[in-house]
């Protein structure tokens, strides 16, 4: 077990160490001068300065150094917690993260609440019901919720909850009612997967001998799906929950821009349009930590769940 943390741990080490160089990059092949950017966008003229107090500029954001060279700098601050200074708000990028991060994990915290409610939920009374009727239409809701564009899920809530019915606010961060479109936005299409994925679960489960066997010492059907079938069919959501995470990282950016919203994701959209190499790499820093730590922990809880599952490698 302990051999198998540690090689998880190193996976984990070279993910972060991946996402960061590729970031680095795209970022690097962008056109354009981050400088130029970010002295347009605060209405000076690059041409007015002297070449001089350009390269003083130049020399305190890092941009006269080769691309190698400025690489490894960021790369060892990054591994000592340091992301250094932003280019385009002239801040400390840990200062960012710090203002913007708490808005993103509350969003982020309550979509993937929501998500597994709503997933497990419909993929749970979708199996029990009986009525062929139902059962087909509880089935197919998942597949209607991952195909809808987020963007358009997001501006039909919108209308209908903030326009239309005056019930919540569309925009901004003031308050948990600020927070409760974005997050039925951002877990509508987690929910809809996991659904599927545990109503297929269940699927395959009222085959096994097992279920047989209980069906056959007097259980009701409820409790058969409740004690013996929910278990095991809902293992493969584990592995999901995982990678819903950057799912949940990636649609952020989105949600966040069509709601108003100042965190991670909106930072994110902003530094890349700056070109702000500094604060995209710590935000793919942390967004990639973030992955791998909730994978690792999946990955270990698979064998507590079902002892059927060891991390002993077969032999050939």
């Amino acid at each position: 077990m302990t051999r198998y943390v540690l090689g998880r741990i190193g996976q984990a080490v070279l993910v972060l160490w991946g996402a960061y160089t590729v970031a680095y990059l795209i970022l690097y092949c962008l056109p354009g001068d981050p400088l130029s950017m970010m002295l347009s966008a605060s209405g000076v003229e690059i041409d007015s300065l002297s070449a001089g107090d350009l390269a003083k500029a130049r020399a305190y954001y890092g941009l006269d150094q080769s691309a190698l060279h400025r690489y490894l700098s960021l790369l060892w601050g990054a591994v000592h917690g340091d992301f250094g200074q932003s280019i385009s708000l002239n801040r400390s990028v840990g200062s960012l993260l710090a203002e913007r991060l708490p808005q993103t994990l509350q969003l982020a915290g309550l979509a993937i609440l929501l998500s597994l409610a709503g997933g497990i939920g419909l993929g749970y009374l979708a199996a029990y019901v009986r009525w062929r009727p139902l059962q087909q239409l509880l089935a197919r809701v998942p597949s209607l919720g991952f195909s809808v564009p987020v963007f358009w899920m997001g501006l039909l809530l919108i209308q209908v909850f903030a326009f239309s019915l005056n019930w919540l606010p569309s925009t901004g961060n003031q308050g948990f009612s600020s927070l409760i479109l974005p997050a039925i936005t951002l877990a509508i299409p987690s929910a809809a997967v996991y659904a599927q994925v545990l109503l297929r679960g269940f699927q395959g489960v009222w085959q096994e001998s097992y279920i047989v066997t209980a069906y056959a010492k007097g259980l009701s059907r409820a409790k058969v799906q409740l004690r013996h079938g929910f278990k095991n069919a809902a293992l493969p959501l584990l592995t999901l929950i995982g990678l819903q995470v950057g799912n949940t990282a990636s649609g952020a950016v989105l949600v966040e821009t069509i709601f108003a919203r100042t965190g991670i994701g909106r930072l994110a959209q902003e530094a890349v349009l700056r070109q702000d190499i500094p604060v995209v790499l710590a935000i793919v820093s942390v967004s990639a930590a973030a992955f791998v730590v909730v994978n690792l922990v999946v990955d270990l809880l698979y064998p507590a769940l079902d002892p059927r599952i060891t991390h002993t490698p077969r032999i050939a």
